[in-house]
């Protein structure tokens, strides 16, 4: 993988990583219902805007495609970390979303979008092990809430792992810039009855407004548009490397901005992270070593 598309897919993972951090506030305030609708309607005004000054066309002819690619990447995950959020805090949820990567690498294999090799399913216990340090599986108290709460964490994560080889598939057929608005189009069209049921109870306060409006336009909008350009150049299981990333920008932002404290695992887990990251991707300055490692099942 070149220099570059790595440095923009660790970007991904700052954004991405921040935005758990959003959902857990935002959520309690505004409801998942609505919270999710708002966020993915901000995503669409800003994609929309970029369609009409890059002067590009709605694909509607690919409106079956582009609503199971939304349901599977947008509409659903969103939706679920909400609910999530209510319960658990951002560190579970970002920990949990790293077996996204794990479905990916099955469904990619599955569609042949990709290969299942020995190396890449190394650089997954790694992550795992990794993201474990990093967030630390404190005292949670167990409830059938918090449990539902992580099925609704897998089941979210299950869906973008999934959707990743379906949309580098897509991706033959449309612009990236098409493909992130239709989906997020579509998407809010499947949201929108929820959110105007649970409209009377959200809380529309200034900070929840401002984390809508900084997951809509940037977390969303922006960056799955740069997640769908990336997917152009890599293959799946490589645009899905950020997920590992993810908690570590999760729990650095919390500490920065929210006072949280930091894990005792931060620095043996990112280790571990990163060395995931390079056998997941392939972009290492040890790759001959990588080379000889991997081997197709």
């Amino acid at each position: 993988m070149k220099t570059k598309y790595l440095a923009q897919l660790f970007a991904l993972s700052a954004l991405w990583g921040a935005s758990f951090m959003l959902i857990r506030i935002a959520s309690p305030l505004l409801g998942p219902n609505v919270l999710a609708a708002l966020r993915i309607g901000v995503a669409t005004l800003t994609l929309a805007v970029l369609m009409r000054a890059m002067r590009h066309s709605w694909p509607l002819k690919h409106w079956r495609e582009l609503a199971l690619l939304g349901a599977l990447s947008v509409a659903a995950p969103f939706l679920l970390f909400a609910r999530a959020a209510l319960y658990l805090p951002a560190g579970y949820s970002a920990l949990l979303n790293t077996t996204a990567v794990l479905f990916g690498i099955f469904a990619a294999a599955w569609l042949k979008e990709d290969t299942l090799t020995l190396r890449k399913l190394l650089g997954c216990v790694c992550g795992f092990v990794g993201v474990a340090l990093i967030v630390g599986l404190g005292p949670v108290k167990l409830s059938p809430e918090v449990i539902l709460a992580a099925l609704a964490c897998i089941a979210a994560s299950a869906c973008y792992g999934t959707s990743t080889p379906l949309m580098k598939r897509a991706i033959g057929r449309m612009q990236p810039l098409e493909i992130a608005a239709g989906i997020h189009g579509l998407s809010l069209l499947m949201l929108l009855p929820g959110a105007v049921w649970s409209w009377p109870e959200a809380q529309f306060t200034p900070v929840a407004l401002a984390a809508v409006a900084v997951m809509g336009v940037v977390t969303s909008g922006l960056a799955y548009w740069l997640h769908i350009r990336i997917l152009v150049h890599v293959s799946p299981v490589a645009a899905m490397s950020p997920t590992f990333l993810i908690p570590i920008f999760g729990v650095t932002w919390g500490h920065l901005f929210l006072g949280e404290q930091l894990s005792s695992g931060i620095y043996l887990g990112g280790a571990l992270v990163l060395l995931a990251s390079a056998l997941v991707t392939g972009f290492s300055p040890w790759q001959k070593w990588l080379d000889a490692v991997d081997a197709k099942l």
